[in-house]
Parts: C-alpha cells; sequence; structure tokens
C-alpha cells in the first residue's frame, strides 16, 4: 500500500535503472523484450513443457521483476506482459502455431499468505493481461486461474535442485470449485523459471484434470547450472 501511495507522489523513475519519466525506460524495455528465447534447466525435469522466457533474469530484466513482485510496482505489469505476449508468440511461431483452437492462459499459484503479504496476486494479474493481448492479436485465449496449492510448501529460496522437486511433488492440483477450463489445451504462465520444478509441477496437476500444457512462458530465466 505505501508503494502505491508514493508513487503516486513522487516523480516515477524507471525500476530497471532508476532513470527519471517512466516506470520502464526505452532502453530496460529493449533488454526485457529483444531476446525471447527457448531457456530450458539444466537438467530438464520431467514433465516440463517446452519452456520459453523474454529474457535473462538479471541486471535490468531482474531489478524490475523484483519491484513489480515484492514492492507492489503494479504499474509495471503491463510492461512484462507485453513482454511475455511477444515470447508466446515467438515461440508459437517456431511451433508453427496453436492450431487455431481456443486455449486457457493459467497463471502459476502462488501462496495464499504469499498474496496477502504481496497486496496482489503478481502472476495472476500478468496472465488476465497476456490473454487480452493475445485476443487482441486474434488468439481464442482466455485466463483461467484453475489451479490452487492443496498443500503448504516450503520457501524455494536456497533449496537445492532435488529439494525443490521433493518440496512441490504433489502441491499443486485443478481446484475442485473451478469450472471447467475454456480449452483442452494450456499455457502456463510464471514470473520467473529457475529449476523448471514449479513448472513441472503445474503441468503434472493440469495432465492429472486431462488438459494438454504444450507450451510454459515466463518473464525471466535464471541461467542455466548443471
Amino acid at each position: 500500500m505505501l508503494n502505491a501511495v508514493l508513487d503516486l507522489v513522487l516523480p516515477p523513475a524507471c525500476a530497471g535503472c532508476g532513470a527519471k519519466g517512466a516506470c520502464c525506460c526505452p532502453r530496460c524495455f529493449d533488454a526485457l523484450t529483444a531476446s525471447p528465447a527457448r531457456r530450458v534447466p539444466v537438467p530438464r525435469p520431467r514433465g516440463l513443457p517446452d519452456c520459453w522466457s523474454a529474457a535473462p533474469y538479471e541486471g535490468a530484466v531482474r531489478r524490475m521483476i523484483v519491484a513489480y513482485k515484492e514492492r507492489g510496482a503494479v504499474a509495471l505489469a503491463g510492461v512484462l506482459a507485453e513482454a511475455v505476449t511477444r515470447t508466446v508468440l515467438t515461440a508459437m511461431g517456431e511451433a508453427g502455431g496453436w492450431g487455431g483452437g481456443r486455449f486457457a492462459v493459467v497463471p502459476v499459484p502462488s501462496a495464499r499468505r504469499s498474496v496477502r503479504g504481496r497486496g496482489h496476486d503478481p502472476v495472476g494479474r500478468l496472465a488476465v493481461l497476456v490473454a487480452a493481448r493475445l485476443r487482441a492479436l486474434g488468439l481464442d485465449a482466455e485466463p483461467w486461474a484453475g489451479l490452487g496449492q492443496c498443500r503448504r510448501v516450503a520457501d524455494q529460496a536456497g533449496l537445492s535442485r532435488s529439494l525443490r522437486a521433493v518440496n512441490l511433488a504433489g502441491s499443486l492440483q485443478v481446484v475442485p470449485a473451478a469450472k471447467g477450463p475454456p480449452a483442452a489445451g494450456a499455457l502456463l504462465l510464471d514470473d520467473i523459471v529457475t529449476t523448471g520444478a514449479t513448472l513441472a509441477e503445474a503441468a503434472r496437476a493440469l495432465h492429472a484434470a486431462g488438459i494438454a500444457v504444450p507450451l510454459a512462458a515466463t518473464v525471466g530465466a535464471t541461467r542455466r547450472r548443471s
């Protein structure tokens, strides 16, 4: 809440580099959108869909994601959504499109305590904006917040690759009370991919409900490490 109030009082500055004039300057926007690519964690976790990101999670891109996700800089939502939309279009172009059918844009859910602490649902907001942009471009996309946590998980920070997989295994499900998905296929959406364990668990939960997941997209991707 305090960050939102300060945004109204103080002159805007770029969240990526601090330059005055906008929440994202042209140079940082270029850093965010210039290199959409397939960025698959190595080793690749079992069940991970084809995984694309807008940019490496470093420098200005990292600072913008952190400002949006952890510091309430919701004015960055449109910028990040634009980066993800361009990434999805690039991925679909390489794969030959989505086949012309309707598909769901599914955000990886945050824990309720995290949403309360942040005061907003960053990935859920991005899913709505990305779906709207894809529809404006003629694709039959609909946001669908049908995934939810079915048990508590530990904070992922500091966990090894193997411990992250154990921590997340079986933690997500299609929410029983959710209406059916708007399509048989799903585009998974998250802010960052590190080991891929979260996206793989989300894909597993969707597959268990009979929903295909050919693609996952994120804003940032940490550098590959073996």
